[in-house]
């Protein structure tokens, strides 16, 4: 497949994943499935499978909260796994790729809502006047596609088209003691991924199973799939196996307990409830 055809392909992936929410939460954006797409229009589906669950790892914890908006993860990993596979190196320099790769793109990205989305926007609040619903959709695709998909395409397709063929000579002009330092960066980088993700999901009532999970690895030696499993039943015990088993509950059995102290709302100390 000629590098032009291949910049092309990998644009259009890039693309798809951030078309992802035209149907929905699909998680297309996830690393895992950017580098599996990424691995296949490569020819090299095995490696950007693996490249990609590393890099799931390290963005684990990346999410849009708010003003907020994390590295574009999408074109990072299609880039980083994209180039490490051409020049036939590791995970370790997919993901040294990717990180600075999402951070620069996220640039573009917030070019394109600072100045492409608004006009789009004051279009729709136009149509809405007008009580113009198909108007108000069309602004809605539009908008995603010049504002976000295209730009990101074109950056990711050009990109590859003007350094596919150099970034080889590139990765050979790194040190050893950089690439065994990225090396160990590769094992840090999916813990902080993991932390940024527990940060906000971890509180006191849950804090036990973590500790479980890790204990369960640690000192019995059972592998993630055996957790998984384990989880999977205590979750059913924890639940009630009765709600799974098609038993149905009375609505004396499923209302909460409510006391004069609470005043009218719902009594969370209660052994009943």
């Amino acid at each position: 497949m000629s590098t032009g055809m291949t910049a092309l392909l990998l644009a259009l992936v890039a693309m798809l994943g951030n078309a992802e929410y035209l149907l929905g939460t699909t998680m297309l954006s996830r690393p895992l499935v950017m580098g599996m797409l990424t691995g296949l229009v490569m020819g090299d589906l095995k490696t950007g499978i693996i490249m990609g669950g590393t890099l799931e790892l390290a963005f684990l914890g990346t999410f849009s909260i708010g003003a907020s908006i994390p590295p574009e993860a999408i074109s990072g990993t299609v880039l980083g796994t994209a180039f490490a596979i051409s020049a036939g190196e590791s995970p370790s320099v997919a993901l040294t790729l990717a990180l600075p790769i999402a951070s620069l793109v996220l640039i573009v990205k917030n070019l394109g809502f600072i100045f492409v989305f608004p006009t789009f926007v004051h279009k729709a609040d136009q149509y809405a006047e007008e009580a113009n619903h198909r108007g108000i959709d069309m602004m809605n695709l539009l908008s995603g596609f010049f504002a976000i998909n295209l730009p990101i395409g074109l950056v990711v397709g050009i990109s590859y088209y003007l350094g596919g063929g150099k970034i080889e000579g590139l990765l050979n002009m790194i040190p050893e003691f950089v690439t065994s330092g990225l090396e160990i960066a590769t094992g840090l980088l999916p813990a902080y991924g993991f932390a940024l993700l527990l940060n906000m999901m971890i509180n006191k009532r849950n804090v036990v199973f973590f500790l479980l999970g890790f204990a369960l690895i640690a000192y019995f030696g059972i592998d993630v799939t055996g957790v998984a499993i384990l989880s999977t039943i205590l979750a059913f015990i924890l639940t009630g196996y009765s709600a799974f088993n098609g038993a149905e509950m009375s609505p004396a059995d499923a209302a909460p307990v409510v006391s004069e102290e609470t005043e009218g709302g719902i009594d969370y100390d209660s052994e009943e409830f």
